[in-house]
């Protein structure tokens, strides 16, 4: 009742890293801290990429796209290998939320770096991380008053990673061609506008569930 649904979770690659984890003796719990290596490298890329605007940031601003999806298979991998698996352990829950909201803020606040040189490019990556932070607050609220965790978006978790992945991947390409990084100053803007109206849905739905009870 409590789980995000992922489409990715039903196809078989997944499944099959999993199993290969689970047989090399991997925990979920060791996954879940893994997303944090991902996302603090997609972090370091990010703020290489704002370092060298003004030279060459694309080779950065690609790898920092592959640091936000690594971070992501983590993320599917740890609940296959805790459900699925059947390797759940009673600190999951910890190490399931935690090593998120640690992504979800390095690497938001690193692509806010990455664009700082725009006006209020810093704003920006503080904020989303702010949002991000509040949103799955407003998620985890809604499960310590009874309610099934609402994983809607239109900016939950998986939205905000791909929004900001496709903003640094054009990124790369826009400043190869145009010098500059409008792209992801775009996508960190569309994180902050669609985490807000997240925000706001999911309080809803709360309210509306307790009225109903």
């Amino acid at each position: 009742m409590n789980r995000r649904e992922l489409r990715t979770r039903s196809r078989a690659w997944p499944s099959a890293i999993a199993r290969a984890l689970a047989r090399a003796g991997v925990t979920p719990n060791q996954v879940s801290v893994t997303s944090i290596v991902f996302a603090a490298a997609a972090a370091g890329a990010f703020c290489k990429a704002g370092a060298l605007v003004a030279e060459n940031p694309g080779r950065w601003l690609i790898a920092a796209a592959a640091g936000v999806q690594l971070r992501l298979l983590c993320n599917l991998l740890d609940g296959l290998l805790a459900v699925e698996g059947g390797l759940k352990t009673k600190t999951g829950e910890l190490y399931n939320e935690i090593p998120d909201r640690i992504a979800d803020v390095v690497i938001l606040l690193a692509a806010g770096v990455a664009v700082r040189y725009l006006p209020w490019g810093m704003t920006l990556g503080v904020a989303a991380a702010m949002l991000a932070v509040l949103t799955a607050y407003v998620r985890l609220l809604g499960g310590s008053l009874g309610l099934v965790q609402s994983f809607g978006g239109p900016m939950a978790k998986q939205h905000r990673m791909f929004t900001l992945t496709l903003g640094a991947l054009v990124a790369a390409f826009e400043h190869g061609n145009y010098r500059s990084l409008i792209s992801l100053y775009v996508a960190l803007a569309v994180v902050v506008a669609g985490s807000i109206v997240t925000l706001f849905l999911r309080t809803r739905r709360i309210a509306r569930a307790l009225h109903e009870q």
